[in-house]
């Protein structure tokens, strides 16, 4: 129990004693009255507005204009009478939690105007008691002008945090999603495929071995044959989940283009700051772009340029090929719609231009990591 009382204490700081200060001034500048018929309606009044106070936090819809109202009639009234005006803090903090903004702005204007008219009331009449404390006077006015729009603004901002973690974690989930999509999809276009054809030419091998010997034996080869290319092509797409960085990738962009005598030039890396999960999708886009330079260009010279500044990450790949023609510019068939999936799975773009060869031109945003 004293440790839930200590947590208590160290979640909530000071905030407790000082509404207890709050709440009892009020019976120290009723006591001060002269009659016992003041005192008595001193403390009824004390004793409603704390009651109507806890109310109005409970409220809901037009109920908020009610309780408010009244409290304001009461604060107003005990300012007239006791020279009491701290009532006026206590409103000004429920009016920063009232969710409606007609509502709030409504009962701030309100509460701003019969605050400043009870302040001044006093100032006409000259009262002595009153301009003793005007210091404090003037701190609650202004803590009535700013302290409302201060929570308000603050709960509405907690509100857009909480809003922004929920669709962060939404995002978290579809990326989840989507990546189990593609793993599933990538082994079933790779590996499903092949374990097919194992199956049968296996059945095919089996039904031949007594009737037609050598032919069953070339069977098996092909199943042989077939199963390493399966185990090479399921370590690619291992080695692809695990992420590849762009340092990497351009090293084996380069074997592949002067192992097809393309000559190939490219700028300095100069880009920083990259989530590993981009570097992947980047590396991806780079070597399909190249992959399509060799099979299908008949280019002789290809370039990779790298820029980066404040907005976004651009890589240009250009080759002096045939290029590609416009109706074949986007297909499943040559890679660029999956270049162009991945890139704007992160907000990023794929464009294409045939001119003097092909130059493709992928740009994501620049996010540090």
């Amino acid at each position: 129990m004293r440790r839930k009382w200590m947590i208590l204490q160290k979640h909530s700081g000071i905030s407790p004693y000082i509404w207890s200060v709050f709440s009892i001034l009020p019976f120290y500048f009723v006591f001060q009255s002269s009659t016992t018929k003041e005192i008595i309606i001193g403390i009824t009044l004390t004793i409603l507005f704390l009651i109507f106070y806890r109310l109005a936090f409970i409220s809901r819809k037009w109920f908020v204009y009610i309780w408010t109202g009244i409290l304001i009639a009461i604060s107003l009234t005990m300012s007239i009478l006791y020279n009491f005006v701290y009532f006026a803090f206590f409103i000004a903090y429920y009016n920063g939690y009232i969710k409606n903004r007609v509502a709030f702005l409504t009962l701030y204007i309100i509460h701003l105007v019969f605050t400043t008219f009870s302040i001044n009331y006093h100032f006409v009449l000259q009262d002595t008691e009153f301009f003793k404390q005007l210091p404090f006077v003037i701190i609650i006015w202004i803590s009535v002008i700013l302290l409302p729009f201060n929570l308000y603004n603050r709960k509405k901002q907690g509100k857009l945090e909480e809003q922004l973690e929920d669709a962060n974690k939404r995002i978290s989930e579809l990326v989840k999603q989507e990546e189990r999509q593609r793993i599933a999809r990538d082994l079933h276009d790779t590996l499903g495929q092949k374990l097919s054809l194992i199956g049968l030419k296996s059945e095919l091998a089996r039904k031949l071995i007594d009737k037609d010997p050598e032919q069953s034996k070339g069977e098996l080869a092909d199943v042989q044959q077939t199963a390493r290319t399966a185990l090479k092509e399921l370590r690619t797409l291992v080695s692809q989940m695990r992420g590849i960085r762009i340092k990497e990738e351009m090293k084996n962009v380069q074997q592949l283009l002067e192992a097809a005598n393309i000559e190939v030039t490219h700028s300095d890396m100069k880009i920083s700051n990259l989530s590993i999960f981009l570097e992947n999708i980047l590396s991806l886009c780079i070597k399909e772009a190249v992959n399509n330079v060799v099979k299908h260009s008949q280019a002789s010279r290809c370039t990779i340029q790298f820029e980066q500044d404040e907005n976004e990450i651009k890589i240009i790949v250009q080759d002096n090929g045939k290029g590609i023609p416009e109706e074949e510019e986007i297909k499943k068939g040559n890679g660029l719609l999956g270049m162009k999936e991945r890139l704007e799975f992160v907000n990023g773009s794929l464009d294409i231009c045939n001119q003097a060869g092909t130059t493709i031109t992928m740009r994501v945003p620049n996010i540090a990591k």
